[in-house]
């Protein structure tokens, strides 16, 4: 994967029908697991500076939307990623965006790392992207509450190219 440019995430541009499995309660001891479909577009943002895709799964909430902005920086090779949604606008109270996630590709994983908060409780999240040079690529997410020596991942996905007639 190249990190000297913007190019890291062009295996997701385009139309994808998108395989959910999501933990029902996160950090609690939950073994209990969801499943569903949604569908994605997405799209390069101009000048290589990034990407961003919609997130759309009625099946699962109707009338959610959620967005991922991805911006990457050219002097730091590094990629920040923002979940952004119709729930909140991923948005602190403030008015700025909330924290993102930071990384980059190395040998064909992405790992992406930022703090948070869950349920009032300080987290770590973890985005890990695999099987990027395949025609399935995979994306994971995960928490931790201990400054990242455990891990609990809560949700992931696996996408399958789709043509906008699907």
């Amino acid at each position: 994967m190249n990190n000297s440019n913007g190019s890291s995430f062009d295996f997701l541009l385009g139309d994808w029908k998108v395989r959910n499995r999501r933990l029902v309660e996160r950090l609690s001891g939950c073994d209990e697991w969801e499943e569903f479909d949604a569908w994605q577009t997405n799209r390069a943002l101009p000048g290589g500076i990034g990407n961003y895709d919609d997130f759309v799964a009625d099946a699962w909430r109707p009338g959610y939307v959620g967005l991922s902005l991805r911006l990457f920086n050219p002097e730091t090779g590094l990629w920040s990623i923002y979940w952004l949604d119709n729930k909140n606008g991923g948005l602190e109270r403030s008015g700025t965006l909330l924290p993102p996630v930071v990384g980059k590709f190395d040998n064909g994983i992405g790992l992406f790392e930022g703090e948070d908060t869950f349920n009032g409780r300080a987290v770590r999240v973890r985005y890990t992207w695999s099987d990027v040079e395949g025609d399935r690529p995979r994306w994971e997410q995960s928490m931790s509450e201990d400054h990242g020596r455990t891990w609990e991942m809560n949700w992931s996905m696996v996408f399958e190219k789709r043509s906008r007639r699907q």
